[in-house]
This record gives C-alpha cells, sequence and structure tokens, in this order.
C-alpha cells in the first residue's frame, strides 16, 4: 500500500525552487573544483575557513568525508550544513516485508548487489497489479527475475549479447517466465518494444540511460515505473539538459564536470581502492606543481586517465613520463624527486580538506537533479514518490523515483474493492471505500 503522504506536483515544485535558489545563491562555492582550480576565489571570501581547513589532515578528510555536514568548521560552514540538510530531508519509501526467497535466486550475485536489489523490490508498491516487468539496462537479469518470482512475465533489455544469453540460461535454469532482448535502449528503435501494459524498473542506470527509459515509457503511456538514477553526468551532451518546465525555467546551468558531485564520495570503495586513488591523485598534484615550472604557466594543465600499472613506476619515472606524454619539456636532473613528493601529498590533504565544503553541496543537487525528473513524470500523468531505498552504506545512490499513471476516482474504487474483496465480504469492502472517498474529499 503506498504511503499516505504522497507529494504533490505543488510540493515537488516548491522543494525544488528552495534547492534552485539555494544552490543558485552558493554557485561560488561548489562549482570550483579544489584538484584543479587553485586557489580558489572563496579562500579569499572567506580565509578563516579555508585556514583552518587546509591546516588538517589527509586523515581528518577522510573521516569526515562521509558526512561532512557534522564536521565544526568555521563559518559559513556550520550554517551552510544546517540549510543543505533541511533542503535534503528524504524520507524512506515505504518497505514490504515479503515472503523468504529462495536462496538459488541471489546465485551469480555479488553480495552487495543482491542486498540493493532486495532493497529496490522491498521499496516498490503499486495501486495497481504489476502485469510484465521491464527490466532496463538488464545486465544479466538478476532484479526483473526477482520481482518477476510469482509468475508475471518479464522482458530484459540489455546491450552486451554475453550477458544477454547468460541472463536467458540463469531464468531458464530458475523457471522464470523471461524474454532477454539484446537492445541498445539509445537506439531509435528502442521505444518499439514498449507497451502500456509494462512496469520498467531500473536500478542504477546511467545519466542518459534512466532518462532515456522515462521519456519512451511515457510516451508509451506506461501505467508504473520505478528508476534508481546513478552517474548523472554519463551523458551525450556538454551541460545538462532539463526535463520538467519549472527546471527548464531555471538559470542554474550544469555542466558536466557539476554533474559529477553527486558522485564524489567514496562511502562503499574498499581500502584498496582507496590507498590507488591516494597514491594517484598525490602524484598528478605532484606533476601539477612540475609542470607550472617547467612550462612557465601556473595554471592547471589535464591529465588523461592511467592504466593502474602507471603507479607502480617510481616517482620520478611517472613524472618524467607523463611530461613526455603532455609534450613538455623534460624535468631537471636536478629535481628534488622526494620534496617534490611529499609536496603531492601534502597538497592532497589540503585539496581533500577543501573539498569537504563542496561536499555539503553534494546531495543537494543530487535531490534538485532527482525532482526534475519526479516533475517531468508529474507533468506527464504521473503520481510520484521519492524516497531511500536502503542505507547509504549500502549504496551512496540511495534514491528512487516509483511512479503510478493517475488513476479516476472511479478506477481507484474498483481497484480497492477487488483487492478488498479477496479477504473481507463485498459489502464491507463497498462501505469502507466510501468513508475513505468521504474523507479524502473532505
Amino acid at each position: 500500500m503506498k504511503t499516505p503522504q504522497m507529494p504533490s506536483p505543488n510540493d515537488l515544485a516548491k522543494h525544488f525552487e528552495a534547492l534552485n535558489r539555494f544552490l543558485s545563491e552558493h554557485q561560488a562555492l561548489w562549482r570550483p573544483r579544489p584538484f584543479s582550480d587553485r586557489p580558489m576565489a572563496w579562500e579569499q571570501t572567506h580565509p578563516q575557513l579555508a585556514i583552518w581547513l587546509k591546516a588538517r589532515s589527509l586523515a581528518d578528510a577522510e573521516q569526515a568525508q562521509a558526512e561532512p555536514h557534522k564536521l565544526k568548521a568555521p563559518e559559513p560552514f556550520i550554517s551552510l550544513a544546517e540549510q543543505a540538510q533541511a533542503l535534503c530531508q528524504i524520507a524512506p519509501l515505504p518497505h514490504i516485508n515479503g515472503p523468504q526467497l529462495p536462496s538459488r535466486l541471489s546465485n551469480d550475485i555479488p553480495g552487495r548487489k543482491w542486498l540493493q536489489i532486495q532493497a529496490f523490490a522491498n521499496s516498490l508498491s503499486f495501486e495497481k497489479p504489476t502485469r510484465h516487468w521491464l527490466d532496463w539496462c538488464s545486465g544479466k537479469g538478476h532484479l526483473g527475475r526477482l520481482l518477476a518470482r510469482q509468475g508475471q512475465p518479464l522482458s530484459c533489455f540489455e546491450y552486451d549479447p554475453q550477458l544477454v544469453d547468460k541472463g536467458a540460461q540463469l531464468s531458464q535454469k530458475l523457471g522464470i517466465n523471461a524474454q532477454h532482448i539484446e537492445q541498445d535502449v539509445l537506439a531509435t528503435d528502442a521505444g518499439k518494444w514498449l507497451k502500456t501494459e509494462h512496469t520498467p524498473v531500473a536500478l542504477h542506470a546511467c545519466g542518459d540511460l534512466h532518462v532515456r527509459l522515462m521519456r519512451l515509457a511515457s510516451e508509451a503511456g506506461c501505467e508504473q515505473l520505478a528508476i534508481a538514477p546513478c552517474c548523472y553526468n554519463r551523458i551525450s551532451s556538454s551541460h545538462y539538459q532539463p526535463l520538467s518546465k519549472i527546471a527548464q525555467a531555471s538559470k542554474l546551468q550544469l555542466s558536466i564536470q557539476d554533474l559529477g558531485l553527486p558522485l564524489s564520495e567514496t562511502v562503499t570503495a574498499g581500502s584498496r581502492v582507496r590507498k590507488q586513488r591516494d597514491i594517484s591523485m598525490a602524484r598528478r598534484l605532484a606533476f601539477d606543481c612540475l609542470q607550472r615550472e617547467l612550462r612557465g604557466l601556473d595554471e592547471y594543465l589535464p591529465t588523461p586517465s592511467l592504466a593502474s600499472a602507471w603507479l607502480n613506476k617510481p616517482f620520478a619515472e611517472f613524472c618524467i613520463d607523463l611530461a613526455k606524454l603532455k609534450d613538455i619539456a623534460p624535468p631537471p636532473t636536478t629535481t628534488d624527486w622526494a620534496k617534490l613528493e611529499a609536496k603531492g601529498w601534502q597538497l592532497l590533504a589540503q585539496v581533500r580538506n577543501l573539498e569537504l565544503l563542496r561536499g555539503l553541496f553534494r546531495r543537494p543537487l543530487e535531490v534538485w537533479l532527482l525532482l526534475d525528473r519526479a516533475l517531468y513524470l508529474c507533468e506527464r500523468g504521473y503520481t510520484v514518490q521519492l524516497g531511500s531505498f536502503c542505507s547509504r552504506e549500502l549504496t551512496p545512490r540511495n534514491l528512487m523515483l516509483v511512479a503510478e499513471r493517475i488513476a479516476s476516482a472511479t478506477e481507484a474504487v474498483d481497484n480497492f474493492v477487488d483487492r478488498f474483496c479477496k479477504s473481507r465480504s463485498k459489502a464491507a469492502a463497498i462501505s469502507l471505500t466510501k468513508n475513505r472517498l468521504f474523507s479524502a474529499n473532505n
């Protein structure tokens, strides 16, 4: 059953407008990136905060990274943290405690991913029974199989033919009525598959992929859909293209770099990944100091993504090879490599701590993007729930949209009576339905 406090489109619009004002007013604090934009203008306007942050250690930054709003930093940090937290209060979606799942359904699924799939499935609640599940960008179809385990037909769309074949084998083995289709969902012909009776679901479909689903599902008249977006920066355009009318009217223009802000936390990353990330960033920062000196230009020089093997090189060799790659003068033989490497680590500590101010705006920007999607669906005749489906420790991308076509009053009554009659008498169902409608209208 749906939560009794369904937000209206007007509620969603007011929330969006409040976030839009907050993000627009403080652009100078969250747009600059400490890694490349050194020094940043706000270090001059808020010198006490900048000095305090830069004096902290790398360990201090790591400890505060997941929850920067709890940091007792000088103003305006605390005030901004309080505003951000107030604007990002998103309630959990109603959780359905289903029956114990057969262990065979979790075969071939990593533990964390299986927990995410279960949490997503347990947060789906629609007024009307689902007729046909559609797993969008399905991979092997793990989510779809869990949802279709009670017998509804299932369609899985996946681009990778190997995953399509593997998914079909798993569905056949488990006796799931599934059709696994090799399909590029961004292709012009993708919409031909979607039908009114489909309930599309997408768990962590990136950027253009989940936006494409929303467009095609609403055009096809799908009565229900649910998405948990991810990687908002995975788009084909250079800037974000707002979806809803209210977002299109906003003066806030978001670049691909801006869209990466919500993804700039590493809550679920393992220690090995974090160590490699730190080494890479410290070396790049050290090289940035070197290249400024070699080029005689005090400006950041972008460098390409490098294979992990680069981190196995001695530091001096790393810098020499990177200089060659960027076609700049070789470092002098008198370079003090130990001092330069230490400088990189010192800068990394400063950068990470300065990033904590940006971190206050991660969730506000993500909720802004989700509300744009929610309002877009409202404009197309859906009621929409926005809520969390699991803890952020399980995945930082723990917000999802659950949408359903608005039914007429008659349809709502008939649907409720049919469902209620399964366990009660029809007379009691009609009586209760009348009371519910009377209460709703008053």
